[in-house]
């Protein structure tokens, strides 16, 4: 992409490789200017290459193919390798008719477009830098102005955070070093909180540098992505505007598909045309994922791409529309998914997906944006899009043990039900807040949610859900030393899933009260609870559910020493930690039976 060092690299390489005399024959060097409005044209460039070779004035042939035939005759002539930089290209017909026609020589060109239709080229594609590098380029950068500049030591986490508020990119973290060295008197930090204070990292950079690089091109980042955004056709133009306001930082083809109102193919062909202009970067899906190519925008091509959009009112409608359609993309496929996080035998199959593993590679894929979008929930016109994709979450971040995106989840979703006075919604996100909170390891933050939650569906008289509220408030409760109140809370959770016919929740709710009433020291009506819960989940098939209560029954055996009891309890629930497809809690659970051995 513009800015990641292409000519920086191509010259630093040709450097190096003159001073081991790989190039006796000497270097030549062109900057085609290809994103320019004026790009040089092949026919141009090779009367500079020319003049270069000694071939000027009187010598210098008449017609453009008698100048070509000289250009490659004086290279075919030449008897020690050369080195040629072809630089900045935008298009193969102004570096192919300059190539030489010998395989002696040698050639390197820089590019923003892939040149994929060409054979016995070697494509070099360059990443942004990794953070140690970004940050050792701005210290760099400024010892070489005054070795004296002890500020990165001074201050290296504000180096750090600088570095990626530069997205990583070489132009950016040079700019920002220029304006370190204009402030010299002023830390690292100062120009950190600048950045984050304007909200536009670009903005913040180009406007506070007015120097050049050391190839004499200004030091500014949004000219760079204007030529390449000028240059695509409408329908890729289009998809980048709409692929910069995309929720999160990776965002599979099919929810690219539904942001842009196009068929996933579409959609697919038009992102490999944006990558093979270095605007898009398509990602390998990580290993457990469903499979699929992801694609990430640089946070600096985001945020000029979001600048683009808020130019133009009919683009910012068109914006909203655009994630409205995601929106609702997520929601239908994570409540399918979570649909197969909860699934039991003997239940209606879901829909979509193939299975659990496939639906957790699914959501594992999605995660940023569907986190990200559920912050959507903060605006009226999304509001109750966002509270039922966080609802879809719970499960899903609850099995991976995503606490701080749970609670992210459920802070945005409270905040938007109550924005706009949905109480019910407003009670369930509560609930799923409290939830989030008390894995969090914040319990008392999670009894407040829990009983707000309660008290907003007791007024609403929804039962079945004050029933689970009762039952959250019941375990933050207990883990907060409370006991008695925790018992209490379980005993009136049970009571209102045995009235609405619950005979799951009662399960969970039973298993709760069971190490509850342990904590107590009362032992004996523990069992009975746990035995409760394992007869109801084991009647639904709920191998993990069964698994659970007999890891609870088992510590009651060992902590009353009775080891063979609770070496047939964990056996048992090493079986049922296998059948529910868990094979790292079945291994640990036999692991425990061996040891009371």
């Amino acid at each position: 992409m513009g800015g990641i060092g292409k000519t920086a690299l191509a010259v630093e390489t040709a450097h190096q490789a003159c001073a081991r005399d790989w190039f006796p024959g000497g270097t030549l060097f062109v900057d085609l200017r290809g994103y320019d409005d004026d790009p040089v044209t092949a026919d141009q460039a090779v009367l500079a290459l020319l003049d270069a070779l000694g071939v000027r004035g009187p010598d210098l042939p008449a017609s453009a193919i008698r100048q070509y035939d000289a250009y490659r005759r004086l290279l075919a002539e030449r008897r020690h390798r050369m080195l040629l930089i072809l630089d900045n290209a935008s298009d193969p017909a102004q570096y192919l008719p300059l190539l030489p026609g010998t395989d002696r020589h040698r050639v390197l060109i820089t590019s923003r477009d892939r040149p994929d239709s060409l054979t016995g080229v070697r494509l070099i594609d360059l990443e942004t830098l990794p953070p140690d590098d970004s940050a050792a380029l701005i210290t760099r950068a400024l010892h070489d102005a005054d070795d004296r500049d002890d500020r990165p030591s001074r201050e290296p986490a504000a180096l750090r955070e600088l570095a990626s508020l530069c997205g990583h990119l070489p132009l950016a973290l040079q700019i920002a070093a220029a304006m370190l060295r204009r402030r010299r008197t002023r830390g690292i930090a100062s120009l950190v909180t600048e950045i984050k204070e304007a909200g536009d990292a670009m903005a913040a950079l180009d406007n506070g540098t007015r120097g050049t690089d050391q190839y004499g091109r200004s030091l500014v980042l949004r000219p760079v992505l204007e030529t390449s955004y000028r240059r695509l056709p409408p329908d890729q133009a289009r998809l980048l505007r709409l692929l910069s306001l995309a929720p999160g930082a990776e965002t599979g083809t099919e929810a690219v598909a539904a942001l842009a109102d196009l068929d996933t193919e579409d959609a697919l062909s038009l992102l490999e045309d944006l990558a093979a202009a270095c605007l898009v970067t398509p990602v390998r899906a990580d290993e457990g994922s469903d499979g699929g190519v992801r694609w990430r925008l640089h946070d600096l091509v985001r945020v000029f791409g979001v600048g683009v959009v808020a130019g133009d009112v009919g683009w910012v409608e068109e914006g909203e529309v655009a994630r409205g359609r995601v929106l609702d993309f997520y929601v239908g496929w994570a409540d399918a998914a979570d649909d197969w996080l909860r699934w039991l035998p003997g239940v209606e199959v879901p829909e979509r997906f193939g299975g659990r593993v496939e639906a957790l590679g699914w959501l594992d894929g999605e995660r940023s944006g569907l986190v990200a979008a559920v912050g959507w929930a903060e605006r009226e016109r999304f509001a109750g899009r966002a509270m039922r994709l966080a609802v879809c979450l719970g499960e899903y971040l609850e099995w991976r043990r995503y606490f701080d995106d749970w609670v992210v989840v459920g802070q945005a979703a409270v905040e938007g039900s109550r924005r706009f006075g949905d109480r019910s919604d407003e009670a369930i996100a509560w609930d799923h807040l409290g939830i989030a909170l008390r894995e969090a390891g914040q319990v008392e933050e999670a009894i407040e949610a829990h009983t707000r939650a309660r008290d907003l569906h007791q007024g609403l008289g929804n039962r079945l859900r004050e029933a689970r509220a009762w039952h959250g408030l019941g375990i933050a409760l207990g883990e907060a030393g409370r006991v008695e109140e925790a018992i209490k809370a379980h005993t009136r959770a049970l009571d209102l899933y045995q009235a609405v016919g619950d005979r799951h929740g009662e399960a969970g709710t039973w298993n709760d009260l069971g190490v509850a009433l342990e904590a107590a020291g009362r032992a004996e009506e523990a069992v009975e609870g746990y035995g409760r819960a394992l007869e109801v989940y084991r009647e639904f098939e709920d191998w993990y559910g069964t698994g659970g209560v007999l890891h609870n029954l088992a510590l009651v055996h060992a902590g009353a020493g009775r080891p063979a009891d609770a070496r047939d309890c964990w056996l048992q629930a090493s079986d049922a930690y296998a059948r529910a497809g868990d094979i790292p809690e079945a291994d640990q659970a036999r692991t425990w039976a061996e040891q009371q051995q």
